[in-house]
């Protein structure tokens, strides 16, 4: 089978549009959390998230098709065009039979569907809007993004909650080991700041109410730890042959050399309580990548800020690794960007992958006060300067949907 190269990378995130703003971010250990500005959170028991701020879809796309796209499709545009430059795709032509996109998302046109059931209320049915379909569809991104660059491979969305960006990269990484292409952009888009998301999630008491402390709020692994905070962005890698990489002199980040995946076939919301689908998917990874646990430098967890789930990811960590548990390196980068829900995995692999490239380990913030059961090396509060050679993300998603990514440096 092939074997596959990261050689680009776009990113949307709350820290700022493009990379290094957000591994400036990362690095530095800062938080995006904010009160909501999208819209008036004053009567929600939860008024915080973590926004993109300074996104301008003008920037990118042509301002007739922009408003013909909704917020998650505008995010996932941008984010591949970034890639496809930083991958020296734009000065290399590629052909489009062998480029294909594979994305994720959570939620989709969540914005669309919400303002134009408004109007349907308000006005009736003549009165919505004949793009309402076409900008709502979970799958519009990635048909937008084949259209802006012509690209005629495999095209493909996965909508699994909060694995979703993982499982799409997973997917793509096997379409190029069979050949199915050369290039894939992959990865996700999330933009669900809206009054109907925020009160579901609400309603389900999964997020942070820690409205007077936004900041502070994100808190993986510590004790004191109450909910995740919502997140939107998008991130997009270009997954490419190590052979196409190799004849045009792409720059590598880094090597995709395992997925794993798994169900937890439990619970809609709650993840497995022994960790056993988090364990599988883990494993699976290993296997696929032909590594043995004591090879892992990094794990970028799963980390989401919620009692469970830091301390059953903890747990299957731990049966997954054995004694190399206690010598990881963990962190989750939710506790400064919140929990960018179908697009968070994506995030998080190039959050990994940039750690392998510039030899940091961002941190864990907010971690004050150690939780008993969750007793691992989590770099906490400060960036660690590490090598890293090898290193697993893990997605983890409602409805029990676990999807594991296995990176390494490049070996020839």
């Amino acid at each position: 089978m092939n074997r596959v190269v990261i050689t680009g990378l776009g990113m949307v995130s709350p820290l700022g549009v493009g990379v290094e703003p957000f591994w400036q971010g990362l690095a530095e250990g800062r938080s995006a959390v904010r009160e909501i500005q999208a819209f008036d959170a004053s009567q929600y028991a939860t008024r915080i998230g973590s926004e993109v701020t300074d996104f301008d879809p003008t920037d990118f796309i042509d301002r007739k098709e922009a408003k013909r796209m909704d917020r998650f499709t505008q995010f996932a545009m941008a984010a591949a065009i970034l890639a496809y430059h930083d991958a020296g795709l734009d000065k290399q032509a590629v052909h489009k039979d062998e480029l294909g996109v594979v994305l994720g998302t959570g939620c989709g046109g969540m914005s669309t569907l919400e303002q134009q059931a408004q109007v349907m209320l308000e006005k009736g049915p003549g009165r919505v809007s004949p793009f309402f379909v076409p900008m709502m569809i979970s799958n519009i991104a990635a048909g937008q993004v084949a259209i802006q660059f012509g690209a005629r491979g495999p095209n493909l969305t996965v909508v699994t909650a909060c694995a979703a960006s993982t499982n799409a990269i997973g997917e793509a990484f096997r379409y190029l080991q069979r050949g199915n292409a050369q290039v894939i952009m992959t990865g996700g888009s999330e933009a669900s700041f809206t009054p109907l998301a925020l009160a579901g999630f609400s309603s389900m008491r999964a997020l942070s109410t820690r409205n007077d402390e936004p900041e502070k709020a994100s808190r993986p692994f510590d004790n004191n730890r109450d909910g995740f905070v919502m997140g939107e962005g998008s991130c997009v890698l270009i997954l490419e042959t190590l052979a196409s990489a190799r004849r045009r002199g792409a720059r590598v980040y880094g090597e995709l050399i395992g997925y794993g995946c798994s169900a937890d076939a439990y619970h809609i919301t709650a993840p497995e309580p022994e960790g056993q689908g988090a364990v599988l998917a883990m494993q699976r990874a290993l296997q696929d990548g032909g590594v043995e646990p004591e090879e892992v430098d990094y794990v970028n967890a799963h980390g989401t800020s919620t009692p469970f789930n830091d301390r059953i990811e903890t747990m299957a960590i731990k049966k997954v690794f054995g004694d190399h548990a206690a010598k990881l390196m963990i962190s989750s980068t939710k506790s400064m960007i919140g929990h960018l829900l179908g697009a968070g995995g994506a995030v998080e692999l190039a959050a990994t992958l940039l750690a392998m490239q510039r030899g940091l380990v961002p941190p864990t913030i907010n971690y004050e006060q150690p939780d008993p059961d969750c007793d691992l090396d989590y770099v906490p509060n400060k960036a660690r300067r590490a090598r890293v050679t090898t290193a697993l993300s893990n997605s983890f998603g409602f409805g029990g949907q676990n999807a594991c990514l296995l990176v390494r440096s490049l070996a020839e």
